[in-house]
This record gives structure tokens, sequence and C-alpha cells, in this order.
């Protein structure tokens, strides 16, 4: 069983944090500045992280392997098991001519492309990140705004920066239920404290859409518009947070902040012509309609038994795992649930999707194999970035980096979302890195004298803002409106924003670790 050794160079953890950060910041530069293609990026970094992990830490070749082998296996399922399939039903509602149906119904209800990319990019978005998460957001959401009149680049960045505060709470807040198993906070108190911090990105989330649509003339001509999205956002996911469920925070505040839009541009409604008949309209709808009625079924007490009741979990063959104290580490637990997984439920949909929208089965088939040719450099950039955040855990590369930062005392308030910030950027999930520093965050904390629901929530805030330049999701990103291979370039449109409202969530936890605002801790 290998054993994690936090300080293996020359017993410094600074010197030896330096080098567990060579592969991440390899992977920057090969995006960022050589705009080099993701998945020859994350290949090359993967590479660099199994050599540190077997030169730099005492991890021998054969363990160092598995690890990847199982975080590859992780990357496509379920991570990519649900973009395939959630791209499958948008390539077959295209396929029909029912998306087009789809994109003159959004422009019925405002053609100002900016308001559209509120709409479908951050409200639609939302719903979405509620129900599945993992990348599903940003590959349909997207597209959707490609079928609108956007530009590829231009859509993509939209979709990526948009898919920001709806994240805490994705996937039925499966990342604060998962913080707060690894933390041992209970799970109301850090949903409260998430739910008086995210809110604060809503607040602007908005504005920077439309920002990067049309610049500062189309903030300023769409701030009714935006201040109507942000606001109600942000009070929803604050109340139902707070005072209701965790779960349904962003279905509740995705769907009020959708309809405030509408309300508001309701008096300058569009004047492009729709000759779609009703029943079509209601068609080109039905595939996502179906989606949110199959997971919200998948959450009924008797039918999750059924689905989570055949579900598989096995170490993964070889590999045995301690952590850093010892313990054994549960990294090696592989959970294969084959029919619970957002991505089956999405195949279900899809099914059920089929005859709805009058495509054909052999045609739905067909499709089914062009989407995964067409997200084929996709499936390798996100397995290969897993890949590597599984050796960086497995060595200790993780811990190390996490342990060096928590010796900042009291500047750690000001570290804690930059921590949560890099474990999202690493594996593209919230859920993940709240996995991988959560129990970290809480120890730091009270070291600190600091508030550990405060840092173990910080966690989570400050980790949705490397969603968007996590490379899993670059590639879903690219992959999806035929970019792939210029992840490089999307990155680097995108970083400066993740860099801005990340300083605004590590000033916000900060004022919120003093008597400043103290007074919204929990």
């Amino acid at each position: 069983m290998y054993t994690p050794v936090l300080a293996p160079i020359a017993g410094s953890l600074t010197l030896s944090a330096l080098l567990a950060a060579l592969p991440l910041v390899l992977l920057f530069v090969l995006l960022g500045v050589f705009r080099m293609r993701a998945w020859l990026a994350a290949a090359i970094s993967l590479a660099a992280s199994v050599l540190v992990a077997v030169l730099g830490y005492p991890m021998p070749v054969g363990p160092a392997l598995l690890a990847a082998s199982e975080g590859a296996a992780f990357g496509f399922f379920p991570i990519l098991w649900i973009v395939v399939n959630a791209i499958w039903i948008y390539n077959m509602t295209v396929h029909t001519g029912h998306f087009d149906v789809l994109r003159r119904s959004f422009a019925r209800v405002s053609d100002d492309q900016r308001i559209q990319g509120v709409i479908v990019a951050f409200c639609f978005g939302a719903l979405l990140e509620a129900l599945a998460g993992f990348g599903t957001p940003v590959a349909v959401t997207s597209v959707m705004l490609v079928a609108l009149g956007f530009q590829p680049m231009k859509a993509a960045t939209v979709a990526l920066v948009a898919n920001t505060a709806p994240v805490a709470f994705g996937a039925l807040a499966v990342p604060i239920t998962t913080l707060a198993t690894v933390s041992g906070l209970p799970l109301h108190d850090l949903a409260s404290m998430v739910g008086r911090q995210t809110p604060v990105l809503a607040l602007f989330v908005p504005m920077v859409l439309v920002g990067i649509i049309d610049g500062r003339r189309g903030v300023r001509e769409t701030l009714p518009a935006t201040l109507a999205c942000g606001v109600t956002f942000a009070v929803a996911q604050y109340a139902v947070s707070n005072f209701f469920t965790a779960p349904l925070t962003d279905i509740v505040a995705s769907l009020v902040s959708a309809l405030a839009v509408v309300l508001v541009v309701r008096g300058r409604r569009s004047t492009a012509e729709n000759g779609d008949s009703r029943a079509e309209i209601v068609r080109a709808y039905a595939p996502y309609v179906i989606i949110i009625v199959v997971f919200a079924l998948a959450q009924v007490p008797a039918i999750k038994n059924a689905l989570t009741g055949v579900t598989v979990t096995f170490n993964w063959p070889g590999l045995h795992l301690a952590t850093a104290s010892g313990k054994t580490s549960t990294l090696p637990a592989f959970k294969f649930d084959w029919l619970d997984a957002a991505g089956s439920l999405l195949v279900i949909a899809g099914l059920l999707t089929i005859p709805v929208i009058g495509i054909s089965p052999g045609a739905a088939l067909r499709t089914y194999g062009r989407t995964y040719r067409q997200l084929a450099t996709a499936i390798v950039t996100v397995m290969a970035v897993l890949a590597l955040a599984y050796v960086m855990n497995a060595s200790g590369q993780t811990a190390t980096l996490g342990t060096w930062m928590s010796n900042a005392g009291g500047l750690f308030a000001l570290l804690s979302p930059v921590l949560g910030w890099l474990g999202v950027a690493v594996t593209g999930s919230d859920t993940s890195s709240n996995s991988l520093f959560g129990a970290l965050q809480v120890t730091a904390a009270q070291h600190a004298g600091l508030s550990p629901t405060l840092m173990a929530a910080a966690n989570s805030s400050g980790g949705v803002l490397g969603k968007m330049i996590s490379p899993q999701n670059l590639a879903i990103a690219a992959g999806a409106v035929g970019l792939a291979g210029r992840e490089g370039d999307l990155f680097r449109r995108v970083f400066l924003w993740s860099l801005l409202l990340l300083a605004i969530m590590c000033v916000l936890v900060v004022l919120q670790s003093t008597p400043v605002l103290g007074w919204m801790v929990v």
C-alpha cells in the first residue's frame, strides 16, 4: 500500500509544493501561451505528473499508472457519459429541424442576442446545472447559442462564464452534500453559508455575459434585464438554500430569474416572424421538458432506490493507497452507478425523445455515432485531465499543495477560495474539489482561528470559478461548437474573467472572516 509523503523534497514543504505544481503550470502554459491542442497539452501534463510522482515522490510506477487508468475511466464515466448523451439529444433535434424551431421561439421572446444569451446561457444553463451538472450546461447551451446566431468562439465563451454561480448547488447539490460528508460539518450550515457567497456572483454574471457579447454599450442598454436576472437569482438562491432545501436551490433560482427577464423584456417583444405551428413549438421544447421530468422523477425516493439498487462499487484492481495520515484512501473505490448516473438518465430521456420529435431509430443511432466522432478530441482531453488529477491525488501532490497553502495562518481566508478554484480547475468538478480539500479547509481553519464552516464553504464557492478554465470544460465547449483544437484561444478569453470573479470571492470571504461581514457567517 502506497502512503504519500507531503514533503519529499529535502523535507521542505515549499520546495515540494513547487514541484507538485509543475504539471498544473505546464498544462496552463501549454494551453494559454503555446496554444497547444488541449488533448496534447493534457497528455504531456499527464506524463509530467507521473514523472513527478515517480521521481519526486516515492510512488512506484505501477500504482502511478493504475491511478492514471482509474482517472481516465472516471473521466469517461460518469463525466463524458453525461456530455455525449446531452449532445446526442441536441444533435437529434438538429437533424429533425426542431432546434431551428426552438431558436425561432427564443427570438420571439426577444430578438436581442444579448437577452438571448442571458436567458439561454445563464437561466437555462443554471437549470441544466441544477439537474445534471458535470459539463452538461456548457455542452448544451453553447450549441444553443450557435443556433441562435452567435459566433462559435463567443458562444463557447459565454457558456463557460455563465456556468459559475449555479455550480455549487449543481446536480441537486451534490457538491454541498459531498462537502458535508468529508468535512463532518452540518449540511444545512454549509448550504446556508454557500448561499451567502455565490449569490454575490450571480449579481454580476449576467452583466459580464452581456459585456462579452456587446461590450460596455450593451451592458448599459440591457441593465434593467440583467439586474432583474441577477437580483432574482441571488435572492432565490439565498432564500432556498437558507430556509428550504439545498437540492432545489438552483432549480428555483433558474426559473425565477428566467421569468424576471421575460417580464422585463416583454414590453419590447421581438418583431421576428414565426410561422411555426403550436405543435412544432411543443415538440421543439419537448426534449428539454423530458430531461427535466426524467431527472425530477429520478429523485422520487422509490424510483431513486430502484435506480441506485443496481449500483456497483469496487476497488480499482491492483491499486492500494493510503492517505498522508496513514488511513486507507477511498480514491481506489470506483462507483459504477450505471443506471442512476446523469448520463444514463439522459439516455432514457433521449430514447423518449425519439418518437416525440419523429426521428427514426436508425437515424437516431447514426446520430449517436456522429456525436462520438464530433467529441473525439474532447473525450481524449477529459480522460487525460482526470488521469492527471488522479495521479496528483494518489501520489500526494495535491495534498502537498493544499497543506502548503493552509500554513498561511490568518491569510488563509484569502487563499481558501483559491484552493477550491485550483481543485476545480484541475478536476473540472466542484464535487471533486470539495472531496479533495474539504477536510483540509476545516483543519486549516481550526489552526488559524477561523470559522470552519466559512472556510469549507469558501472552497466550494471559490471552486465554481475554476469551471471555466478547467481543460475538460474547455474541451467540451470547443468540441460542442466545432472548435476542437482551439481550446487555448478559449482559455485566454475566459481566464481573466475567472481571475476577476475569483478576486471578488476572495475579498468577500476575507471580509466575512472579520467583523465587517462576520454577521453573515452561519
